[in-house]
């Protein structure tokens, strides 16, 4: 069993015949089907723009404990800024996450109920420190997340103008994570336990050369490694939009076991929804007619300790 297929998105932004477009979305199609994830190169965002990132997680992580609890996400009405570790802890799982997190989406100077949109908080560092980088790094990927949507809506038959309909005032978040040393962790920890994510396109940066990542694959019953690569970038679906393409393109399991001893690992991901309100664009007669915020606030309300009247928006 091989590992997860690289594909060269360069093919699809600047193609030298008429097929290499075509080529892309067959690859991006076969590996959602097969894997649920695939890795990607030739991405469009710098190499400047990941060392960056990587660097401004450093800067950020290593601030004392009591300098980053100030910017508690718990204390955000949307939701943004500092995850401490321990504090997720999946059914199942006998221990919480070792990792560590810091969030941060759309910068909107209002909040708005129920809180998917509303301002970011930000460490007191440098901007050139933290959040110039950061900010960069997440625009470049929602452009990227944006592309491979539309990549995926071809691979299922529909036209790229189908995006109109569901990304008006996408939800697009992004978590960026420490993972402490192995020698760090109680025995059986993991750095992020078994889990699928909950909803559309999913862009991973890992640090280079610290392996980490695992995804299931239920035909062979067992864990792949995903090598971590300078320059190429993982991207995988979420259960929106497995169950929008009717099981077509696959939402698979993966876990985070920082396999170093000594050293910590740096992580970034970028999570791109849709919007608020959109219901199942592929199926206008889905019986469903959840909304991205109606899952959203079901997959994620308990573990957020939202309030009464938020998590009653959801039903």
């Amino acid at each position: 069993m091989g590992g997860l297929p690289i594909i060269d998105l360069d093919r699809y932004l600047h193609p030298t015949s008429p097929s290499d477009q075509q080529a892309v979305i067959a690859e991006v199609r076969e590996a959602c089907q097969q894997y649920g994830f695939f890795q990607v190169k030739g991405h469009g965002v710098s190499l400047s723009q990941q060392e960056g990132l990587i660097q401004a997680l450093d800067n950020f992580f290593s601030l004392p404990a009591e300098d980053k609890v100030k910017l508690s996400f718990l204390k955000s009405p949307c939701r943004r800024g500092y995850e401490a570790s321990g504090m997720s802890l999946r059914d199942g799982d006998a221990l919480p996450d070792s990792k560590e997190s810091f969030y941060i989406g759309r910068e909107d100077p209002v909040v708005e109920p129920p809180g998917f949109h509303g301002p970011n908080v930000w460490p007191d560092l440098p901007d050139h420190q933290f959040r110039q980088p950061v900010w960069s790094y997440y625009e470049q990927t929602s452009s990227l997340g944006k592309l491979i949507w539309q990549i995926l809506l071809q691979g299922l038959g529909f036209s790229t103008t189908l995006m109109e309909s569901f990304t008006k005032r996408p939800i697009i978040m992004m978590k960026m994570i420490r993972y402490p040393p192995l020698s760090a962790t109680l025995p059986g920890q993991f750095g992020v336990g078994a889990h699928s994510d909950f909803g559309g396109v999913t862009i991973l940066l890992q640090q280079p050369g610290r392996e980490g990542l695992e995804v299931w694959h239920d035909e062979s019953e067992a864990w792949l490694p995903v090598p971590a690569v300078q320059d190429v970038l993982v991207i995988n679906c979420g259960d929106m939009i497995q169950k929008w393409s009717a099981g077509v393109y696959r939402s698979a399991r993966h876990r985070v076991i920082n396999k170093s001893a000594d050293a910590e690992r740096f992580s970034c991901a970028t999570f791109w929804h849709g919007d608020f309100s959109a219901t199942n664009p592929l199926n206008p007669d889905d019986p469903s007619k959840d909304t991205v915020g109606q899952l959203l606030l079901r997959r994620f309300g308990n573990q957020f300790s939202l309030s009464k009247e938020v998590m009653a928006a959801a039903n």
